[in-house]
């Protein structure tokens, strides 16, 4: 055990992988929430009129809260590990995404304890609630868009690590934040909409100009927060090179950025 806790490579990837996994998986589970982003801060509706009748607010699915802190470790791993630490934890959370709706799926067709059901008859106010169904119908919110949400989870990770190496190679270890915000930001974009069109204009029923309008608000919501956690990856790096030493470090950016190929 102490040998392995030696090995900073290791532990160090172990420890951004799991970070990665977790806000990955959670920002799953709690996507179902659409929350207002205005009222939340005690402001006015945005009201934004886009493309005649469409009037948008900033109503936003909880899990745009923990996706940028998702595509900033992969900025770090990117940067410490290049496109295989990447592409390695990327396709590991994708299969551990799908397990996990599958795992819920699942959970959802068990008959309910009728204890269960009797305590939990009515809610805060008194009112008849059926406890089974909402439990069902809040965990299985998500399983519709699995489909484009892995997609575009997967084509985000691939692009960031594309257009970040790219940068890497232009700005060498100058300028964090352009490689990292630019890959972010580009990802990201693709993100938005790419799980939109496949679940809601593809297999739902949106039209072209609402998942447009929509993808527009989420994207803003994501510029703004890339734009204001750039500092955390200055931190990041600053804690990173303290614990693995100038040398090894250097070395592994290095090795990180002369890794060839896409794929």
């Amino acid at each position: 055990m102490k040998e392995f806790f030696q090995d900073k490579r290791k532990t160090l990837f172990i420890f951004l992988a799991g970070f990665f996994l977790t806000n990955a998986l959670i920002a799953e589970i709690i996507g179902t929430k659409i929350f207002s982003l205005e009222a939340t801060l005690g402001l006015l509706p945005a009201q934004i009129q886009l493309w005649g009748d469409w009037i948008l607010d900033f109503n936003l699915t909880a899990g745009v809260i923990l996706w940028p802190f998702v595509f900033i470790t992969t900025d770090i791993i990117n940067e410490y590990f290049g496109k295989s630490g990447v592409k390695r934890i990327s396709f590991l959370t994708a299969g551990f995404i799908a397990y996990m709706f599958l795992t819920i799926y699942l959970v959802t067709l068990l008959s309910p304890a009728q204890f269960w059901l009797d305590v939990n008859a009515t809610d805060a106010d008194g009112q008849p609630t059926n406890i089974n169904h909402a439990f069902n119908t809040i965990f299985t919110q998500g399983l519709g868009i699995i489909v484009g949400s892995l997609l575009a989870f997967l084509l985000g990770q691939l692009l960031d690590v594309f257009i970040f190496q790219k940068l890497r190679r232009i700005t060498g270890s100058r300028m964090i934040w352009l490689r990292a915000t630019g890959s972010t930001l580009v990802s990201q974009g693709v993100d938005s909409f790419v799980v939109l069109f496949i679940a809601f204009y593809f297999l739902g029923n949106w039209s072209f100009e609402q998942v447009l309008a929509v993808g527009i608000i989420n994207y803003l919501y994501k510029f703004v927060v890339a734009l204001v956690l750039t500092p955390l990856l200055y931190i990041a790096h600053y804690g990173i090179d303290r614990y693995l030493g100038k040398e090894l470090s250097e070395n592994m950016m290095q090795e990180a950025t002369e890794q060839q190929g896409f794929f």
